[in-house]
């Protein structure tokens, strides 16, 4: 690819994703990336600090769903609001090739598996004061982003494998699945 081409960034994050795949996380090199994006190694460091930034890198996600739940209608439960807020969060995820593939590299490493998680608890970390901003008690907010959380794993792997069905529907689908397993069963007539 020629160097003068658009979106270098884009080039870099493809270049990355394909060569983690064949040759895995480990074995590739930064020097790799760029070359096979068409650029110099000093290039990548401009968008990347390191390759692991190439598959976690932007805050985009975090801030829009501090967003959501901040600009989420009052009167909707806490729970509702982050719900609502995750099952928009596929505005940001695009495209799903690339999160179905950059799940499969991710799982394959165990660091980065890592790296993820701790991603993952700095959205979570975000989250809380936009719950506490809504009158909702520190610890009860770090809950409820925890359970949604878990709702929204839940929710994700069949969103990738299912591209005709919406997030927020699978959200809605797997609360209901939450609030099914934890409702005692109704009585018996004996």
């Amino acid at each position: 690819m020629p160097r003068w081409e658009s979106d270098a960034q884009g080039r870099l994050k493809r270049a990355a994703l394909e060569l983690f795949e064949t040759q895995g996380f480990d074995r590739t090199t930064v020097a790799q990336i760029a070359g096979a994006a068409g650029l110099k190694e000093r290039s990548f460091y401009r968008y990347f600090s390191d390759k692991r930034e190439v598959l976690f890198a932007g805050n985009e996600l975090e801030a829009h769903l501090v967003a959501q739940v901040e600009a989420a209608d009052p009167d909707l439960a806490p729970i509702e609001a982050l719900l609502t807020a995750l099952g928009t969060a596929e505005e940001v995820f695009r495209p799903r090739e690339f999160l179905l593939r950059r799940g499969r590299v991710i799982a394959a490493n165990p660091a980065l598996a890592e790296r993820d998680l701790i991603k993952l608890a700095a959205i979570a970390d975000a989250l809380a004061p936009a719950l506490e901003r809504r009158g909702v008690e520190p610890g009860k907010a770090r809950f409820l982003i925890d359970v949604v959380l878990a709702i929204h794993r839940r929710a994700m792997p069949r969103w990738l494998a299912e591209p005709d069905t919406t997030l927020a529907q699978l959200m809605t689908q797997a609360a209901a699945e939450l609030r099914e397993a934890v409702t005692p069963p109704a009585p018996t007539g004996r």
